[in-house]
């Protein structure tokens, strides 16, 4: 019997897997990773003003562009988010019918545009259709999102997830502003900032460790 992918239901939690094609590395500077980020926060409008590539040329018209972004009814709701060289680890709730397919397909689509204009490239970036798992509970909630903050410790890219920028790490420990935080998860996170610090650095060992063997668990 042919596989068949069932439908992301409303109001649920899901996290959201994409890698590039090949481990091709997609992100190679800081200004590539800030415009992922800023696509993703961007695109969870319903009815977003412009295309996100229009925003940066329109200087004189960005704030009124965000203000109607930012008052426009959303398609999902980003609850944690990682991103890696090669990949991206998204925690969404979906708020509308098919909204994060939705939404995860124009976030791509955005992004691959810029990076093939920027290297003189064409083709496809992405490997296939995004991946997903429902979250069930909040506990699993809670163990998810250490996962996906730990992700650049796990391979080495740095020592202590406070050190990756790119993550929403520094957002559940109480270090971006208010005006600036992309997530809102205080509702499935019953967890001090303290706290939530030692359970993800107790894990960090661990995961670690789970790194340099999954290539043979997957086999």
């Amino acid at each position: 019997m042919p596989y068949r992918k069932e439908p992301l239901i409303e109001t649920e939690i899901y996290h959201i897997f994409t890698k590039s094609i090949a481990k091709f590395k997609v992100f190679n500077s800081d200004k590539d990773y800030e415009r992922m980020r800023a696509i993703i926060d961007f695109y969870t409008a319903k009815e977003p003003p412009c295309k996100f590539s229009l925003l940066l040329r329109y200087k004189k018209k960005r704030k009124d562009i965000l203000f109607k972004q930012t008052a426009s009814a959303k398609i999902v709701k980003i609850l944690a988010y990682c991103l890696m060289p090669t990949h991206i680890h998204l925690v969404l709730q979906q708020l509308t019918e098919n909204g994060i397919s939705l939404y995860a397909n124009v976030v791509l689509k955005s992004y691959s545009k810029y990076f093939n204009i920027k290297h003189n490239r064409k083709g496809p970036l992405w490997e296939g259709r995004f991946k997903n798992v429902r979250v069930e509970d909040d506990e699993q909630f809670l163990h998810l999102t250490r996962y996906v903050h730990l992700n650049p410790t796990s391979v080495f890219l740095v020592d202590s997830p406070y050190e990756w920028k790119f993550s929403s790490y520094k957002e559940y420990i109480g270090q971006v502003e208010k005006d600036k935080k992309m997530c809102d998860f205080s509702d499935y996170l019953d967890m001090d900032i303290v706290s939530y610090e030692k359970f993800v650095r107790d894990r960090i060992g661990y995961q670690r460790e789970l790194e340099k063997i999954k290539h043979l668990i997957m086999e």
